[in-house]
């Protein structure tokens, strides 16, 4: 994918104050970095397992299972963002499958 400014915003709760940004240069580091995100939940959950493994299923499953998600993507031309939302989910989720 095209390297094209990406910011994902973030809420994990129904609680406002759990709403966040990350800010990345593409949309293939932007895709990465949501599977960061889970793989540190992962191990946060399972401090004693060395080795966890995961299917696209369950990094899905804690796409939706988050309050909101969506991504702003940079295209120079108008439209300046495009959003891809959590109401949305294909969209998100078929980026991620470039991994």
């Amino acid at each position: 994918m095209a390297n094209r400014h990406t910011i994902v915003l973030m809420q994990n709760s129904q609680n406002r104050s759990t709403r966040t940004f990350m800010d990345y240069d593409s949309i293939s580091q932007a895709m990465d970095g949501i599977c960061t995100l889970y793989e540190r939940k992962l191990k946060d959950l399972n401090p004693a397992n060395r080795n966890i493994t995961y299917d696209i299923a369950d990094l899905y499953n804690f796409i939706d299972g988050l309050a909101d998600m969506s991504a702003l993507v940079y295209f120079p031309l108008p439209p300046p963002l495009l959003p891809h939302t959590h109401a949305h989910p294909g969209t998100l989720k078929l980026a991620i499958e470039h991994l």
